[in-house]
C-alpha cells in the first residue's frame, strides 16, 4: 500500500501523515542443541510523505520495533536467554526522482539503533541507504532493481533486491511486500484481489535483525542476531482508499539465531525449526 495520495499532472500535492500498527507473534521453536524460543512484539511506523510534483516524492518516515524474547533451556547458549527484550528506533528519509522515459531512481537514508534493553546506545547505531533504479511501463506495470549497503554493530552489509509491481490481467498482481508488515519488505508476494474490498496474497521474504547485547548478559556489550525466511499468507481488508488492515500467518523457514562477542566474531549459533509467524497490520493515511 502506497503511504502518500497521488496527484495529477505536475501539481504537487500536500503532505501527507500515515502511520502503521503490527503486532506480531513468533511462537515456539526448537533449538537444534535442546531448548526452544518464542517471540511475540509490535512493530510501528509512522510519518509524512509528499509528492512534489513531475513524477518526484519526499518523505520522512519514524520506525520503532518491541521484541520480547523468551528462551526456554537454550543448549547452545549455555542453558540461560542469550537475549530478551530488544528494541529499536530509527528515522528514513525516502527520495524518488523522475528521470525520464518512464524510469525513477530512489534513494533512502536511514539511520537506526537496535539493542537489547539496557546495552550501550553509542554502539547500538546502523546507519546506510538503499538505491533503486525502476521503470513504470505504459500499461502501469513496474520494474526495477536496487541495493542496500548499510554499516553498524560490527558488520557491513551489502545485499541487493527486486522493485516490482506487476499486474497480470485484472485480478493477479506481483509486488514486494507490505514493508511494515511482520515479514519485511524483502522478498516478493502474489496478490488476488476478489470482488468487493478484499484481496489475499502468498509470499516469501528474507529478515535478518541484529543488534546489540547489554553487558549483564553471557555475551557482554556483544551482538544477537536472528535470521530466517518467512513464508506466508496475508489477507487484507480494505476499509477505505485511506484505511487497510492486513492479517498474516504462515512460518519462518530456515531460522538460525547467533551470538557474538563486542568484535563481531562469533561465539555460537544455533538453528531452529520452523516457527509458525502470525500478525496483523493496521495501516492508515490522514
Amino acid at each position: 500500500m502506497a503511504v502518500a495520495g497521488s496527484v495529477h499532472g505536475s501539481e504537487a500535492g500536500n503532505w501527507q501523515s500515515f502511520v502503521s500498527v503490527t503486532p506480531v507473534y513468533q511462537g515456539n521453536a526448537d533449538l537444534d542443541r535442546g531448548g526452544d524460543f518464542s517471540v511475540g512484539g509490535a512493530i510501528l511506523r509512522g510519518g509524512v510523505a509528499k509528492d512534489l510534483g513531475g513524477g518526484n516524492r519526499a518523505g520522512v518516515t519514524l520506525t520503532y520495533d518491541y521484541l520480547d524474547y523468551s528462551f526456554s533451556n537454550s543448549g547452545a547458549f549455555g542453558r540461560v536467554e542469550p537475549w530478551g527484550i530488544v528494541q529499536r528506533y530509527g528515522v528514513s528519509l525516502p527520495l524518488s526522482f523522475a528521470v525520464g522515459d518512464g524510469w525513477s531512481v530512489g534513494v533512502v537514508p536511514s539511520v537506526d539503533w537496535f539493542k537489547e534493553n539496557g546495552a550501550d546506545t553509542g554502539d547500538s547505531l546502523t546507519w546506510g541507504a538503499t538505491l533503486s533504479g525502476s521503470r513504470r511501463f505504459d500499461d502501469g506495470n513496474r520494474l526495477g532493481l536496487g541495493v542496500g549497503v548499510f554499516d553498524g554493530i560490527e558488520k557491513t552489509s551489502v545485499f541487493p533486491f527486486l522493485v516490482v509491481d506487476w499486474r497480470f490481467g485484472d485480478r493477479w498482481r506481483l509486488i514486494n511486500p507490505l514493508p511494515s508488515g511482520p515479514t519485511g519488505p524483502a522478498g516478493l508476494e502474489l496478490d488476488y484481489r476478489f470482488d468487493g474490498d478484499w484481496t489475499a496474497g502468498v509470499g516469501v521474504a528474507y529478515r535478518v535483525l541484529r543488534f546489540r547485547l547489554n553487558e549483564t548478559g553471557p555475551a557482554r556489550n556483544g551482538v544477537g542476531e536472528e535470521s530466517g525466511v518467512p513464508v506466508f499468507v496475508r489477507v487484507t481488508r480494505n476499509f477505505t482508499d485511506q484505511m487497510a488492515l492486513h492479517l498474516y500467518g504462515g512460518v519462518v523457514a530456515g531460522g538460525k539465531l547467533r551470538v557474538e562477542n563486542s568484535s563481531g566474531h562469533k561465539l555460537s549459533d544455533e538453528d531452529f525449526d520452523p516457527a509458525p509467524l502470525f500478525g496483523a497490520t493496521f495501516v492508515g493515511r490522514f
